[in-house]
């Protein structure tokens, strides 16, 4: 609806004094000194545009604005404004999705060890490419390649910045200008729309289909052989699953066909996994040892999906095809940096205690977690915030929980969560409020009402659930 020219808004936007004018006051200018002058400057803006448009939009009174733009109530807006200014943009947030690898909230949690190792190795210099004993230049992921050794199986591993990083390096280390053979089932679409043939396209491989979407065999490869094909890929369909009439070739035969025919095995696990996680109640997921074991002479998977550490791609196999991807000049622009490899570091010792995995790695702890552990949590919260907060109308749900990240399939896990209804605000406004709020609070908006889902809500975080719906 367009406005009447001379109308109320208008009267109001003559009213709204420039930046200048406004920096001139006693208390805008006391602010400077602790402050910086684009700090302040950047915060009246915001302020005045806020002012101007809802003025144009008819929802600023004159009262209100008077009330903005005076001295106390100027002051308190400029400094809320610049301390939000100056909240980190990838601040912690309450995860309360039930989707415990949430991509757009940073995968996996990392462990205790490696924040604290991140913590103390990185806050002056560190070792990152030099070997200490001769001073000399060395493989700036060389500690990590023991740790890998010992928990894989494999000859040697090196590291990269993400999965499909890896997939790319292998592919154009090993197979640039030749065929790649891979079973139409897994040509598989991961996160971001980046597809199998699309990476095999830049990498200058070219892709050779073979068999169907459902059944693939041995044979079938076997036929698709010429004098120009160079590797043999596995990719594990990790984010989604066909059921029915399934064949997919045992990796053990790929690779009995690869030793036959001279070619490279590749095995691609997307999530990774370095335990049985079957003994919860999960179909198994093949683990990186066994893909090592069967004799795939590369292995590859992610650093932050079950794996539970920082975003990378983990490369593990035979000594001879790690040493031609080190060699190759795209290895260079993917590789990792200090921060990536004290945080992976961190992470693999915590799998050299058997004992404790579970309790020390927490996207393994919050798979696995009880749910009568859940519920427990999620009821002592609620009886809080009953007491807290009477005019919400709130309750204790089942719910249903999952991995996330392309990491366990078709397979929830079971849950409990805190449903909250508002008596005049909408599911999608109160859950924009707790988003909004200091600590932001992501919630699942479901059947009319907002979930606070308490499989992905973590040990002292319930504090700051309470004190966000005391403010709605």
């Amino acid at each position: 609806m367009s406005i009447p020219i001379g109308g109320p808004s208008q009267d109001l936007l003559r009213q709204i004094p420039q930046v200048e004018k406004l920096l001139r006051l006693g208390e805008i200018e006391a602010l400077i000194p602790g402050r910086s002058r684009i700090e302040v400057t950047d915060a009246l803006r915001v302020i005045l545009d806020e002012a101007r448009q809802e003025a144009m939009a008819g929802r600023l009174s004159q009262g209100e604005l008077t009330h903005r733009l005076s001295g106390p109530g100027l002051l308190a807006r400029v400094q809320r404004e610049i301390e939000e200014h100056r909240l980190s943009a990838y601040r912690r947030v309450v995860n309360a999705t039930g989707i415990i690898l949430h991509t757009g909230l940073g995968r996996a949690v990392l462990p205790k060890q490696a924040v604290e190792s991140f913590a103390r190795e990185l806050c002056g210099y560190s070792i990152v490419e030099l070997d200490v004993d001769s001073g000399e230049r060395n493989c700036r992921e060389e500690p990590l390649v023991k740790i890998l050794r010992n928990l894989t199986g494999a000859e040697s591993a090196t590291v990269v910045n993400n999965n499909a990083g890896a997939t790319l390096l292998v592919l154009a280390a090993l197979a640039r200008g030749k065929e790649v053979i891979v079973s139409r089932g897994q040509l598989v679409e991961i996160g971001g729309s980046f597809r199998i043939p699309d990476i095999l396209r830049e990498s200058g491989a070219r892709l050779v289909e073979v068999g169907t979407t459902n059944r693939t065999y041995a044979s079938d490869y076997r036929r698709a052989l010429t004098h120009e094909t160079a590797m043999l890929l596995q990719v594990h369909t990790s984010n989604y699953e066909i059921a029915g009439f399934v064949h997919q070739t045992p990796l053990e035969e790929l690779v009995t066909l690869g030793q036959e025919r001279g070619l490279t095995v590749v095995s691609d696990l997307g999530s990774g996994c370095f335990i049985d996680l079957s003994p919860y109640g999960f179909k198994r997921e093949p683990l990186a040892s066994e893909s090592v074991k069967a004799g795939a002479d590369i292995v590859c998977f992610s650093g932050d999906k079950l794996l539970g550490g920082p975003q990378c791609g983990v490369i593990v196999g035979k000594e001879k095809s790690i040493l031609a991807l080190r060699a190759h000049p795209l290895f260079r622009a993917l590789r990792v940096d200090k921060c990536t490899l004290v945080l992976l570091e961190a992470t693999l010792r915590a799998y050299q205690d058997p004992k404790r995995i579970l309790e020390l790695v927490p996207a393994l702890r919050l798979i696995q977690e009880p749910v009568e552990t859940v519920r427990s949590r999620a009821e002592k919260c609620l009886n809080t915030l009953l007491l807290a907060c009477k005019r919400l109308e709130l309750a204790l749900l089942p719910s249903a929980a999952q991995a996330g990240s392309g990491s366990l399939p078709t397979q929830t896990i079971p849950s409990y969560a805190i449903q909250v209804r508002h008596a005049t605000l909408s599911p999608d406004a109160v859950a924009k409020s707790l988003r909004l709020g200091p600590t932001p609070i992501f919630s699942r908006v479901h059947s009319g009402s907002v979930l606070l889902d308490f499989r992905t809500v973590l040990e002292g975080e319930d504090e700051l659930i309470l004190r966000a719906l005391e403010k709605l």
